[in-house]
């Protein structure tokens, strides 16, 4: 079985933002018939990331902004301005936290640890919406 979406997510600002439920909602049924399986998740920008953390206390998504911001920070010397001065530190925020994951599907939900949520890593100040599109691959009770 394969099945294949693309998830339009709202405007966020910028920081950590946990999308688990939003992408569990768009996979509706399709997830939970899949017995055993793998789900792709592709973010199509390239100022935004995606990635597994601690799903409970929000005091983490915080941090980790924190920490990105050390890592990469806002002031340059940067090239790359045209867009503003968030836009290149977004984009090698970016590369670093990257933009797929796969994740395994297994009894009909995402098989992810107990304390793990998947992130949209938003980089910019004034993003715009973003797309994920989300490839689902396995066997379904019928199957």
């Amino acid at each position: 079985m394969w099945h294949q979406s693309v998830l339009t997510l709202r405007r966020r600002p910028r920081g950590m933002h946990l999308i688990t439920s939003e992408i569990e909602g768009e996979l509706g049924e399709q997830l939970r018939r899949t017995r055993v399986g793998l789900l792709h998740l592709f973010l199509q920008h390239t100022s935004a990331s995606i990635s597994i953390n601690e799903n409970c206390d929000p005091d983490v998504r915080k941090d980790l902004e924190t920490v990105m911001n050390r890592v990469v920070p806002e002031e340059g010397p940067y090239l790359h301005t045209d867009e503003g001065p968030d836009d290149m530190p977004a984009h090698a925020k970016s590369s670093l936290i990257g933009c797929s994951l796969s994740i395994p599907v297994r009894d009909g939900s995402l098989a992810l640890g107990t304390w793990q949520g998947i992130y949209l890593c938003e980089h910019r100040d004034h993003a715009s919406q973003r797309r994920i599109v989300l490839t689902l691959n396995g066997c379904t009770a019928s199957s």
